[in-house]
Order: C-alpha cells, then sequence, then structure tokens
C-alpha cells in the first residue's frame, strides 16, 4: 500500500472535476433529491469554475494517491478565499474527499495532516471547516481530530437550505 499527494495545477482540471463530481455525489446523493444535486454539481464543479479556484493564490488544491490511483482530494484556503470571514490566522479545509472504495484506509487523516502542515507553513493559528449537520460520519471524524463545533453558517444545494456547523481547531 503506497499513498502519495500531489499539488494539483489546471493541468489537472479535469481529473478534478471526474472526482470531484464522483465524491460529491457519493457522500450525498442518498440524502438529496437529483435535481438539487445536478444544480450543485453544475454550479460547483464545472471547469470555469474549478479553474478560477484553481487559479486563486489563495487556495490549493492536493489529490491524494492510493497505490498510484487518484482517491481522493483536498483543497484549502486562506485570506479572501475563506468561504467565511474567519480572519487573517485561519486556514479553512473547504473540501475533504475520498471515494467511497477507500475510505477507511487513512487517506482523510492524511490530507487532514497535510493541511495541518500547510496551516503551520503560512504561521495559520487556527484551522476550520464546515460539514454539513447530517454528516454524521465526517462530524465524528472531525471531533476525534479535535475540532470543537463553534458555530453554524447556511449551505445551498440547489434551492434547499440546509445547516453546515463551523468546526474549529487550534493548531499554534
Amino acid at each position: 500500500m503506497t499513498i502519495n499527494i500531489k499539488k494539483c495545477t489546471v493541468g489537472d482540471l479535469q481529473k478534478l472535476q471526474e472526482i470531484s463530481y464522483e465524491t460529491f455525489n457519493e457522500t450525498f446523493k442518498h440524502q438529496n433529491s437529483p435535481e438539487n444535486m445536478n444544480i450543485y454539481l453544475e454550479k460547483a464543479f464545472n471547469l470555469n469554475q474549478l479553474e478560477k479556484e484553481l487559479s486563486n493564490i489563495s487556495s490549493e488544491f492536493i489529490f491524494v494517491y492510493f497505490n498510484d490511483e487518484v482517491s481522493g482530494y483536498l483543497k484549502v484556503n486562506i485570506d479572501d478565499a475563506q468561504s467565511e470571514e474567519m480572519g487573517d490566522d485561519s486556514l479553512e479545509i473547504e473540501r475533504i474527499y475520498i471515494k467511497n472504495k477507500y475510505q477507511k484506509h487513512g487517506l482523510g487523516k492524511y490530507l487532514f495532516n497535510k493541511a495541518i502542515e500547510i496551516a503551520m507553513e503560512r504561521n495559520k493559528k487556527n484551522i476550520w471547516l464546515g460539514v454539513w449537520e447530517k454528516n454524521e460520519n465526517a462530524i465524528a471524524f472531525y471531533k476525534k481530530l479535535g475540532f470543537i463545533q463553534t458555530g453554524t453558517h447556511s449551505f445551498y444545494m440547489g434551492d434547499e437550505e440546509q445547516i453546515d456547523f463551523i468546526m474549529t481547531k487550534t493548531i499554534l
């Protein structure tokens, strides 16, 4: 078993779109209407949107490979790229997605540790994320890693408002 990571570039755009669609669908399709899923997927993961995000110097995408296959990815944001105003001393984990068949292999923790490494390199004191209140597996995972709930915010899946827990961890 080998685990490797690679920073995504614009040359990885198609691969990023494919894994974004696949992992988001696997994670959320059973709890949302097909209409709302399609609206969200097209808005969040169209090639123009992903290229814009990849080109933002305040965001970073990292692929994780399990035995040479792209198995998931991480997206982190700092400064004005954060989806909530959390200050200059914070780094946001916007996405950690792992393909279902690769879950329970430590890849999420591997990507989490990479996010911590990026935060420390950039002298950030806090790391935070938003997680859907109904995503019990993810909430348990983040609590195990030392995150605590510090607030909530709205997340729109198509025309449906959903609530995300904002969870924060102090790292410095």
